[in-house]
């Protein structure tokens, strides 16, 4: 029988466990660097989540916090979701080039949170 994969636990500087998946999620697409984007599927990956579209929830859920949500697109480089717009102008701004709702040079920038962190 396959091992089954260890869920990692979220711990803050303090030590203590984090509230919610969403603080998590948001944690880690904190550590994002600035002109570099990673996929909804990436962070489902690197955090054992089984669905890539809980993480695409937990961007809705950001209070303002300093989530860079616009960092994070689908596997193929689109922007999904809502403010697009938004999120694009967002990239732009940090020298991310988009074509219509597609992050160009999407392979080049990608940002793989299993291989960074």
């Amino acid at each position: 029988m396959p091992k089954k994969k260890e869920r990692l636990i979220a711990v803050s500087p303090s030590g203590k466990k984090d509230g919610s998946m969403a603080d998590l999620i948001h944690d880690l697409v904190r550590q994002i660097p600035r002109g570099r984007v990673t996929s909804y599927g990436a962070i489902a990956a690197v955090l054992n989540i089984p669905n890539p579209r809980m993480v695409g929830r937990a961007m809705h859920t950001g209070d303002g916090t300093g989530v860079p949500a616009q960092r994070v697109v689908n596997s193929t480089g689109h922007l999904t979701g809502g403010f697009r717009d938004l999120r694009k102008k967002l990239l732009v701004k940090e020298g991310v080039a988009v074509k219509g709702d597609k992050v160009v040079d999407f392979k080049i920038l990608f940002w793989d949170p299993a291989k960074e962190l």
